[in-house]
């Protein structure tokens, strides 16, 4: 199941666990588990969005035991005191509760099975979280192998982008035993002000990846109003405004609006950078259109979602937020 670790932990990332016995309910567990609770904890992948959840983890007062395929994602922290480990497994080896945060279902799939992955080290009892957005059916996957070790896997995939991952305002979906929430809840709400538990592992993949359909679909919807707007001789703040009073208000159009300068601190308003990139939400769509696939459901604005962002990586805007098809809608004459 290895594959290279090609990228950085994205949108996407950073994971924790606890030392403790599985689902006991007495006293003496929830007191062994209130004692661990400022114990290491490991966080692999410190791209976009793992970088500012380990911060968060770091002002809660954790220490953190950090990994990134890219040395140099983990300086600031070692600078910091914390410490950086060799590889996953040298993380494993360190700390019993983990945090993975990762672009791709091959990256989690290295991180956790590959040749230095966690599951070399992992110790019995351990609970690994991975809050990367991936197939749901390969985090049952990996939640099988982890079992075999003796050690939780829970997959708690996030959204809120960059900005509530650095106030720590991100919203957690949960999936996995729900005796074990608790104790993953413990960590998460240090970086999230929502967490919420979705059922068996997968579950919270599966609440993500129609988070993020609706997301394109909106964010294509507000970039449609907004230019058609524009060209009809409206001032673009004028027209948010009004959206934004109005019934077509949406996420997209008052807290992420993708023309540049309508509002400040936002990827529209810098280039379209940083924030949540086209190829990831390329790569979502791709997984709400498997999902959709086996379920037999029809998701007709989905597809047409998937197409449009999977032309805008053909067209050089992998690299900018996925608000720039804003832009791409501006350039393309054709449609």
């Amino acid at each position: 199941m290895a594959a290279s670790l090609g990228l950085r932990g994205a949108a996407s990332g950073l994971w924790y666990w606890s030392s403790r016995r599985r689902p006991a309910a007495n006293l003496a567990a929830v007191c062994s588990r209130s004692m661990a609770s400022k114990t290491p904890v490991g966080f692999i992948g410190l791209g976009n969005m793992g970088n500012p959840m380990a911060k968060n983890l770091m002002k809660h007062g954790y220490p953190l035991i950090l990994y990134d395929v890219f040395p140099d994602a983990c300086k600031e922290f070692q600078e910091a005191g914390e410490q950086v480990a060799s590889s996953p497994a040298d993380v494993a080896e360190k700390a019993d509760r983990i945090i993975t945060m990762l672009p791709t279902s091959l990256n989690s799939v290295e991180v956790y099975t590959g040749a230095n992955g966690i599951l070399k080290k992992v110790k019995k009892g351990s609970l690994l979280i991975d809050s990367s957005t991936i197939d749901p059916s390969v985090s049952k996957e990996l939640a099988k192998e982890v079992e075999k070790m003796g050690a939780v896997f829970m997959d708690a995939p996030v959204s809120g982008g960059v900005g509530a991952a650095r106030s720590g305002n991100l919203t957690f979906m949960v999936g996995g035993v729900e005796d074990e929430f608790a104790a993953a809840k413990e960590l998460l709400g240090c970086m999230g002000s929502n967490v919420m538990y979705c059922g068996a592992v997968g579950t919270g993949q599966a609440a993500k990846i129609c988070n993020n359909m609706l997301l394109a679909i909106s964010m294509i919807g507000t970039a449609e109003a907004m230019n058609l707007g524009i060209r009809s001789g409206l001032d673009p703040k004028l027209l948010a405004k009004i959206l934004n009073m109005s019934s077509g208000r949406c996420w997209s159009s008052d807290t992420y609006n993708p023309v540049p300068g309508v509002m400040d601190g936002v990827p529209s308003s810098n280039n379209y950078q940083g924030g949540f990139g086209t190829t990831l939400m390329a790569k979502d769509l791709g997984l709400a259109q498997d999902s959709a696939t086996n379920t037999k459901t029809p998701i007709l604005l989905g597809s047409l979602a998937h197409q449009i962002y999977r032309m805008m990586c053909a067209k050089g805007y992998s690299k900018k937020d996925f608000s720039s098809v804003f832009q791409y809608l501006r350039e393309e004459e054709t449609f």
